[in-house]
């Protein structure tokens, strides 16, 4: 191999996860202090807004105080988005009778952090290793052994676990879009889907299936019509993981629902 390429190779991956925490010197602001205060910058103003100094001047510190910290923006991407997966409520595996129930609760409990920290989904795979944050290995660790208490077999529960997650997130960055949208007009979100309606109906037109959907939701809310399409998209997911371990004994079948061996 080249020195060049050697060096590449030796090269830590940069990510506050995979170098030391600094030693103890300035007491007065901790990352605890600037991750605390980054997440509420987040909530009230977007990622856009995000900057080290303007959360300096938050903190009544200078940027540099920060830097000591944290590196830069990408790492603090890291912590935040570390810190608000720690709001989770993480049961412990219950057996195969309950998986459902219990994975259905945290799917829930994810969508519902990232509705509360619209942020978020805008960030997951853009910087770093996020993934290795504490309370981020926790929720994976849990949700693995969800899933093998339900019966996967381990060569697939990180697929499975990967499937229900991507699932979740997909649906909640466009829902999370879709209401930052609706927050930005200064309107709730019955009264903007109430001003949006006759336009829809007039571009549907011509369109019949498209128009009677619009009418079948004309007196829905639109709170509730989101919780029923995550609900069925939710339940569609788990019924296909399930055909996975439908077999006598719990073993995965195959798609025509043939047993295999675990």
């Amino acid at each position: 191999m080249e020195r060049g390429s050697m060096a590449a190779a030796q090269k830590p991956i940069p990510s506050v996860w995979t170098r030391p925490r600094p030693g103890r010197g300035q007491p007065a602001l901790s990352r605890e202090q600037i991750v605390t205060e980054a997440v509420l910058l987040l909530d009230a103003q977007g990622v856009e807004s995000l900057s080290m100094r303007k959360l300096g001047t938050r903190l009544g510190a200078g940027a540099t105080s920060l830097y000591r910290h944290v590196a830069n923006k990408d790492e603090l991407i890291e912590l935040v988005v570390d810190e608000v997966y720690g709001e989770l409520e993480l049961p412990q595996p219950a057996g195969p009778a309950d998986w459902r129930t219990q994975v259905s609760a945290v799917a829930r409990d994810l969508r519902a952090m990232a509705l509360r920290h619209p942020w978020v989904a805008t960030v997951l795979g853009q910087v770093g290793l996020v993934h290795l944050g504490p309370n981020a290995m926790r929720m994976s660790e849990r949700m693995l052994a969800l899933f093998e208490a339900a019966g996967f077999p381990s060569d697939e529960t990180d697929q499975a676990v990967g499937t229900l997650v991507s699932y979740v997130i997909g649906t909640a960055t466009s829902e999370a879009a879709y209401l930052s949208m609706i927050a930005r007009s200064g309107m709730d979100e019955r009264d903007w889907v109430a001003h949006l309606l006759p336009a829809v109906e007039e571009a549907a037109e011509d369109l019949p299936r498209l128009r009677n959907g619009a009418a079948a939701q004309r007196d829905k809310d639109p709170g509730q019509i989101r919780e029923d399409s995550f609900t069925y998209g939710l339940d569609r997911v788990l019924d296909g993981l399930e055909t996975r371990i439908a077999g006598a004994g719990g073993r995965p079948v195959d798609p025509a629902g043939v047993g295999r061996p675990g």
